[in-house]
Parts: structure tokens; sequence; C-alpha cells
């Protein structure tokens, strides 16, 4: 019996340009996959020349150095731990293991849902961008030209960057959710399925088997007396 589920209609097996859910899953996880390990390069480098990415500005002291090489080090720890999420859904996908996709699934909708904050705080507060601008190191690229433009049409870029980066993880997610959908379905048909009644079980065997299966001889020819 099919379920009725009301994200059902959603569901699809193909995406990305007609590509299977699978080798989306596969092509998003790769993605992935390789931006944390850019970063995490980028955290190393950080790390063994610390004095090369300090701040230069002498206001800060050795308590916000100390800060920031505990930063690096969450950020590098963090990167480790995405590139292993990405890794795991990857597989996952190719072998059809839908539990290793579940961990990818869910960092898609904890970054989906910290985007839509990230939304939602320079709309209710538009002056925190002013706020971060001056925070910002002297030497930052484009500081005064960025600074120098009008709020409401700063805040409009803002939105509808962030608007597009939140339609690409709702694609993502939905990608990765049709993949998940895909792989435990098809696993589930390979299940026997078992009929109880009151006093016997009878066990079926699966459909396939039962097509596939071996041809009985056809019986002898009818003889007239």
């Amino acid at each position: 019996m099919k379920m009725n589920v009301p994200w059902a209609r959603f569901y699809s097996n193909s995406c990305c340009l007609c590509c299977h859910v699978r080798t989306g899953t596969i092509i998003f996880a790769l993605w992935y996959l390789i931006i944390n390990s850019v970063v995490l390069l980028i955290s190393l480098s950080a790390l063994t020349e610390s004095d090369h990415y300090r701040l230069p500005t002498t206001e800060l002291g050795s308590d916000f150095d100390f800060i920031d090489d505990a930063n690096i080090c969450i950020g590098t720890a963090v990167s480790l731990l995405m590139i292993l999420i990405c890794a795991m859904a990857a597989y996952g996908a190719y072998k059809e293991r839908a539990t290793w996709i579940v961990p990818f699934f869910c960092y898609q909708i904890f970054g989906y849902a910290l985007s839509t904050l990230v939304a939602i705080s320079v709309l209710v507060y538009p002056s925190m961008i002013q706020d971060y601008l001056r925070q910002l190191p002297s030497n930052f690229p484009y500081k005064e030209e960025i600074a120098s433009m009008d709020p409401t049409c700063l805040i409009t870029i803002i939105v509808i960057f962030i608007s597009i980066i939140l339609a690409f993880k709702g694609y993502v997610i939905t990608c990765v959710w049709n993949c998940y959908r895909y792989i435990t379905s098809k696993n589930s048909s390979d299940v026997l399925v078992y009929i109880t009644s009151n006093d016997t079980t009878v066990l079926l065997p699966p459909y396939d088997e039962t097509m596939n299966g071996p041809v009985k001889d056809p019986p002898p020819p009818y003889l007239s007396a």
C-alpha cells in the first residue's frame, strides 16, 4: 500500500540537471569536502605561521592573541569533523547505506537554520552591519567603499545574497532527503515479508525471487485411451 504523506509529492529521483539523487548527493558531498579541505589547509597554515595571520592593531593585547589561537584550533577541529561527515555522505550514497547520509543531512539542516537566523537578524537589527564594519581591521579590502554605501542598499544586497544561499541550501537538503528515501525504499524492498494469522505464520519470498525462480517442467502430454 502506498502511503499518501504530505511531503510525498516533493519526492523525486532526479536532481542536478537530471542527474540521479545518488549522483547529486555525491557531488554535493564532494563539493563540501573540497571547501572544508581548503579551510583546513588555511587553518593549519595559520597555526604554523601565526605571526602572519595576527591582527596588526596595537590596541589588542595578549589575551586576544590567545583567543585567536583558540579560534584557529576550533576551526581546525570543525573542518576535520565536516570532512568526515562529507566523506561519510559520499560513501553512503555510493554504497547505498542510508544511515551514513544522516549526519550530512543534519549538517545541512543546521546550516539552513543558521543562515535563516542571520537573515532575520539583518532585517530586525540593520544597525549591526555598520557595527560589524567598524570592527573590521583598517586594511580590510573595500572596507571604506562598503561603509560609504547607502544602508538600505547595503541591507538589500546582503538579504539577496543570503536568500541565494538559502535557496541553494534548500535544494541540497531536498536532494539529500530524496537520496535517503530512495536508498531506504530500495533496501526495504529486499526484505522478506511476513504475513501472520491467528494460527500460522507464512513467509513470502521477495518479488524478484518469485519472478526469476526456476522454471518447472511442463506436464506430460495427454494420451487418449
